[in-house]
């Protein structure tokens, strides 16, 4: 088991992604069963009063938090992310559409990835080929979904098949898979990790943190 205190040393660190402060449409998503809703709430005003509240419940002013990305649907809702606790870096995703100076009034850092001791922070999850040297990627973007383990390629089409399986390579943090629709403990992140049977680390065991 990986020693995070030790080989970290950043108990205060949480991990979120997907917020989608803002957003009509997410209120009305549904699981794949077509009538089981993504969250619980009607309106995004009742979402984001409620998301704000279990974000602060977790997070100190203090503790560093990454957002994995679509942090906000409209400009109008950026304005939101001054009320969250916490030194931000957002990690931008596919909706995270507006100007850099307009994030940086609320984030301390914008990337299009992090890496943090052999693991790889990302919006969209990576292709499998592209995972190179990671043991893990940390995800967005699938909401409810997760990244599943590919069984073989379809003869006729050479589209991949894929099984009912976690692929233990690939851990999501969007706030429909975290407690409550907020930021997850870093440390709680690695413990699901290695519970699914994830590897944390570099591959050959060294490379450089970024």
């Amino acid at each position: 088991m990986y020693n995070i205190e030790k080989e970290y040393n950043m108990p205060s660190v949480f991990l979120v992604s997907d917020t989608h402060f803002g957003h009509m449409g997410v209120c009305k998503f549904t699981r794949n069963d077509g009538v089981t809703k993504l969250r619980p709430w009607d309106s995004p005003e009742e979402m984001d009063e409620a998301m704000v509240k279990s974000w602060n419940e977790r997070v100190k002013p203090t503790d560093k938090v990454y957002h994995l990305g679509d942090v906000v649907i409209n400009r109008k809702s950026l304005k939101i992310l001054s009320r969250l606790n916490g030194d931000k870096v957002l990690i931008r995703g596919n909706h995270d559409i507006f100007r850099d100076d307009e994030y940086r009034m609320y984030f301390r850092e914008l990337r299009a990835y992090h890496v943090m001791n052999g693991m790889i922070l990302s919006h969209i999850p990576l292709h499998s080929d592209s995972m190179g040297r990671f043991g893990v990627n940390i995800h967005g973007h699938l909401h409810a979904n997760r990244v599943k383990k590919a069984r073989g390629v379809d003869a006729k089409t050479g589209e991949v098949l894929y099984s009912d399986k976690i692929d233990p390579r690939y851990h999501c943090v969007c706030v429909e898979q975290t407690p409550d629709f907020a930021p997850i403990l870093f440390e709680d992140v690695i413990k699901n990790i290695e519970a699914e049977g994830g590897s944390v680390g570099f591959k050959n065991g060294n490379g450089p943190t970024m």
